[in-house]
């Protein structure tokens, strides 16, 4: 009896994309003797580990097992557990984040809403007996406390599990259902990549701790159809033009006293940004409603008071950018800034690079110098399509880090360097561990190979130069006209096109059922210039332009049969496919929409008011940006092409009522169409047998709706 092999589409489901099993969430020690990650024992189990290599002997060791932790029991996870997660992608399970003290000695972790320690030089764990649920918990930089959030209170416990109290809490029973201290808020965590509501003071005394009421915010309810007997879950979710939750921020001492902080919250509402290290006061960054103007402002954690720092105006929007802002050991500022049409690192006022690199996150700051990850700029010498590396900038120049062409990322402490590098030619991720520049350890990693090769060429398409990756399947004969998928993200966030194996394993997969299939980022895309980024304002449907744009200056150098094109993606991207047929049925003959904003008015504040402003203010820009409108379909043109609309039922990110709606428009329009509801489903689709089915169920709309055959 022979084992049939598990189909591509089954291990990428079973393999959560071949992330299981792969080392990450790093973290240095400041002597540079541990590096701390987390790994799950294969590239099939979802538990994560947590790890602690020794790097003078090279050798790993598992500090924590969550499953002898649990002793085999199953894990429970709270609503708000379920929520975080959700807010950050999290597809795996056991140990999916730690907090560590200073000189990563102690980590901390919540593990089915248990509160568990681990002391990394020995590579022992243990329970602190606390009520729980726990979320978050953080050691003090000392070690001596454990801070998390449970019930919406903020907590702190010895480290020996000792003393356990709540230093903060809601105000009454009243606010217990509205209020919370210690947790971002789902705009802050969704939207701006805080993921975080506490922050320990440099000695350990205090912390800062956000308070959030979400009161105002306006209630959904989220179902399951095919759960009848389960009532629907409340969700605030605030919905364009409608009201935030109301954020204010404390300092408060370990004795319970608190102090706000103090700013214009009526004209800077957004809590973007915390940092408090041992150079400077705390530093917290805030944005208008409109993000066009932010202040970076000093707290006194005494009084409460601010002083602004730095501020900036954009007339289209400013962004927000990962490790700043944050003061450098000699107390300067450090920011990245749009100048002077480039995106540039600025100690203060002062830039430290040019338009030959677009800068998007800050690694690491140290007294030498900041480490950075750029790509290529709009002045660069070439344009190193889908390259991301890592760079040191200090007041002698730049200097690359990472020199194999390549996405690459970095974590730094004590004189070591944890390099993470993707590469076309190598499924994964390789994580070297360096001092001085040179290796003394790997990191090993234990995902699976795909067994799939991208036959991928990263090229520009058009008249634009949009970065591309061309896909064709790999046995093809290279003259042959191939029907077309594209397969775009195409929006803000979310650059598809990256020099790097793994990201284009499903593109390749379909291109091996018979595709040319052509990943484009376009206008909005992150990772080339501010302009290049900031065109799309008032105007999403510029990134169908670039679509087309794409498509047909690559058709000019590749054999692409345009007479057969189809598009598919999965929420911008899907919003996206969704366009297409509809507004531009003479280049695109069929489309998958895969969990669509189909009406950005039911799209979140801080997302959709950045591109497209107050509804209120704006109605001629939503109603052009949206498929939809109170009226039916937004701007339709002839001939109807085929459409498959996707949708997890329980998303509460761009919730079914986009699909349902679409579905009905269409219906009222008199256009067929197919609609594929994913039963207890959210953003995420981590359900093996679901993600499975889905690529095959849309490989055969491809065929029958291209007219494909054999």
């Amino acid at each position: 009896m022979t084992t049939e092999p598990l189909s591509f589409p089954r291990r990428y489901a079973r393999t959560q994309r071949f992330t299981l099993g792969a080392p990450r969430a790093f973290s240095v020690s400041p002597d540079g003797s541990r590096v701390v990650f987390l790994r799950s024992p294969s590239g099939t189990d979802r538990a994560n580990q947590l790890w602690v290599l020794d790097v003078a002997e090279g050798q790993e060791r598992v500090a924590a097992d969550p499953r002898a932790l649990l002793g085999g029991a199953t894990e429970r996870l709270s609503t708000a557990e379920r929520a975080r997660r959700e807010r950050s992608r999290e597809g795996g399970a056991g140990i999916v984040g730690y907090a560590t003290d200073t000189a990563v000695e102690l980590a901390s972790f919540a593990l089915s809403g248990r509160l568990f320690t681990a002391e990394l030089r020995a590579g022992t764990a243990r329970e602190l007996r606390v009520p729980g649920p726990v979320i978050d918990p953080r050691p003090s930089p000392d070690g001596r406390l454990v801070a998390y959030v449970r019930g919406g209170a903020l907590r702190v416990v010895g480290a020996e599990g000792e003393g356990d109290r709540a230093l903060v809490e809601p105000e009454s029973d009243a606010d217990s259902g509205t209020v919370s201290y210690g947790l971002a808020e789902f705009i802050a965590a969704e939207e701006m990549g805080r993921s975080r509501g506490f922050w320990w003071s440099p000695e350990g005394d205090r912390l800062l701790v956000a308070r959030v009421d979400d009161a105002p915010v306006r209630r959904w309810w989220i179902s399951d159809p095919a759960q009848p007997e389960r009532a629907p879950q409340q969700v605030g979710y605030p919905a364009a033009g409608t009201d935030n939750a109301d954020v204010r921020l404390f300092v408060v001492s370990l004795d319970g006293v608190r102090t706000e902080v103090v700013w214009n919250r009526a004209h800077y509402p957004y809590l973007a940004h915390v940092h408090w290290s041992a150079a400077g006061a705390p530093l917290i960054l805030v944005q208008a409603r409109d993000q066009r103007s932010q202040l970076f402002l000093a707290v006194d954690p005494d009084t409460g008071a601010t002083r602004m720092v730095h501020a900036d105006e954009d007339p289209q929007w400013l962004d927000l950018f990962p490790g700043v802002p944050c003061w450098s050991p000699a107390g300067q500022l450090v920011r990245i800034a749009d100048e002077g049409g480039a995106r540039v690192l600025a100690f203060g006022e002062r830039p430290f690079t040019g338009p030959q690199l677009h800068v998007r996150a800050v690694l690491d700051v140290s007294d030498d110098d900041v480490l950075i990850s750029a790509s290529a700029g709009e002045a660069a010498t070439a344009p190193e399509t889908g390259e991301v590396h890592v760079y040191r900038v200090n007041e002698l120049g730049v200097e690359r880090f990472s020199q194999e062409p390549g996405v690459h990322t970095a974590v730094r402490g004590g004189g070591v360097t944890v390099l993470v590098s993707s590469v076309p030619d190598r499924p994964g991720a390789q994580v070297q561990v360096l001092r001085d520049g040179k290796r003394t350890a790997t990191v090993t990693s234990y995902a699976e190979s795909p067994g799939l090769s991208p036959r991928v060429t990263l090229t520009e398409g058009g008249a634009r130069k949009i970065s591309c990756a061309l896909l064709m399947p790999t046995d093809y004969d290279g003259v042959t006209p191939l029907p077309v998928l594209m397969d775009p993200y195409g929006g803000p966030h979310g650059p598809r096109v990256l020099a790097a194996h793994n990201a284009h394993l499903t593109s390749q997969w379909f291109a091996d059922q018979g595709f040319a299939v052509v990943v484009a980022d376009g206008r909005g895309t992150p990772g080339r210039s501010p302009a290049w980024e900031k065109a799309v304002r008032d105007d999403f449907t510029l990134t169908l332009d670039d679509q087309i744009d794409a498509l047909h200056g690559l058709a000019e150098r590749f054999p692409l049969d345009l007479s057969r094109v189809a598009i598919r993606g999965w929420s911008f991207g899907g919003w996206l496919a969704g366009l297409a047929v509809l507004r531009r049925p003479d280049v695109f003959h069929a489309g998958i929409a895969g969990a669509p904003v189909t009406d950005w008015r039911l799209y979140d504040t801080h997302y959709t008011e950045r591109y497209l402003g107050d509804p209120a203010a704006a109605a001629e820009a939503y109603a052009k940006s949206s498929l939809i409108t109170d009226d039916g379909l937004s701007a339709p043109a002839e001939p109807h092409r085929p459409l498959m609309i996707v949708h997890g039922l329980a998303d509460d990110n761009v919730v079914v009522a986009h699909a349902l709606r679409l579905s009905s428009a269409l219906l009222a329009a008199g256009r067929p169409h197919e609609v594929l509801p994913l039963s207890g489903v959210t953003h995420m689709t981590p359900q093996e047998q679901v993600a499975e089915n889905l690529l095959l169920l849309q490989v055969d709309f491809l065929r029958r709706s291209l007219g494909m055959t054999g």
